[in-house]
């Protein structure tokens, strides 16, 4: 999902700065609100393994350049229902951050762009999640059919956010819709993993519901609304 350099040049590439100022104001009012809920240890822990995991995301899990982007194993949903939606937000941000800095700074002018690709797509699914999953069901209790959709509205956000960001930066050329058509089509192979890799891991995170309240999980992670 990293927008390649020169993508997006000149004075457009403001408008990355302002979704990500706007992305990144969300994100502060939900690491409020799980700071008040959880308290600031679980919420530090929480959002460090949460930035530890995106980074091993980018940096260790099979990555390949297709159409206008590169196409990761970013699993957006995951981090949201094992560490809650603050923590994921943060380690989205911090992880493609620390990334940036010390292995790819040549991706540090496209940070606003792709950091608004990574977190807005996560508040999409923390939306739909409170709209699928019933109050009483923990986290750990989901059916497929709901890791699925939380899956696909996550990675499809992904791509509509890299299409806009190509659309804006090169514009509505046989080519460019091309090269957007070829990524989409890449990336949405990995809807066939992630909700496999969601239900892999609710199964072993149900296993450890004696460390429900350690602070190391999210509280929906083992227990109901």
């Amino acid at each position: 999902m990293h927008i390649e350099p020169g993508l997006v040049t000149g004075a457009k590439a403001i408008v990355g700065y302002a979704t990500a100022a706007t992305a990144g104001g969300y994100a502060l009012k939900l690491g409020w609100q799980a700071l008040r809920e959880t308290g600031l240890a679980s919420l530090a822990l929480r959002s460090t393994l949460a930035t530890a995991a995106v980074f091993a995301f980018f940096e260790i899990l099979p990555h390949y350049p297709v159409g206008v982007s590169e196409v990761h194993l970013i699993l957006g949903s995951t981090l949201f229902l094992i560490l809650g939606a603050a923590p994921a937000a943060f380690g989205l941000a911090l992880g493609l951050l620390i990334q940036g800095l010390f292995f790819a700074p040549f991706d540090l002018p496209q940070y606003g762009m792709n950091v608004t690709t990574l977190l807005v797509p996560l508040f999409a699914v923390q939306a739909l999640a409170g709209r699928i999953i019933a109050p009483h069901t923990p986290y750990v209790d989901l059916k497929y059919r709901q890791a699925l959709a939380l899956s696909t509205a996550y990675q499809g956000g992904v791509v509509a956010w890299v299409a806009f960001w190509a659309f804006l930066g090169q514009g509505f050329g046989a080519e460019n819709l091309t090269a957007i058509a070829s990524f989409g089509s890449a990336y949405m192979l990995v809807i066939l993993i992630e909700p496999l890799a969601d239900l892999a891991v609710l199964a072993g995170a149900k296993s450890l519901r004696g460390l429900a309240r350690s602070g190391l999980f999210a509280h929906r992670l083992h227990h109901s609304a």
